[in-house]
């Protein structure tokens, strides 16, 4: 079984700290906006998607990243880490919330 890097990174950014960070990495650093949703803005990231999401009842940044496995419930038990999928609804994707050691949010899932 391969566990591998998937194509997105998310920030979690509270709600006080959103406008001014989406405004770093769309004018400071210049990276391109490729997708507008209501609370998330994707930007192009070598060949990832970097998204910056609002969060409203949050007061620190998270970075969350996904990792993609064949098999997730396999790889779940590989990993040997918490199965956290009460954190957001996976909407039709097949795979786990969990995090590392460090409380890193994983979304380990189907390519």
């Amino acid at each position: 079984m391969e566990i591998g890097p998937g194509r997105n990174i998310a920030i979690k950014v509270p709600l006080h700290k959103w406008a001014e960070t989406v405004a770093f990495y769309r004018d400071n650093v210049g990276l391109k906006v490729t997708r507008e949703l209501e609370a998330s803005i994707g930007f192009e990231f070598g060949a990832m998607t970097l998204w910056i999401d609002r969060v409203e009842r949050q007061s620190q940044v998270d970075v969350w990243l996904e990792l993609f496995a064949d098999d997730p419930d396999r790889a779940l038990d590989s990993l040997a880490s918490p199965r956290r999928d009460e954190l957001e609804p996976l909407d039709g994707v097949k795979g786990h919330w969990t995090s590392d050691p460090a409380g890193v949010v994983l979304l380990l899932r189907r390519p």
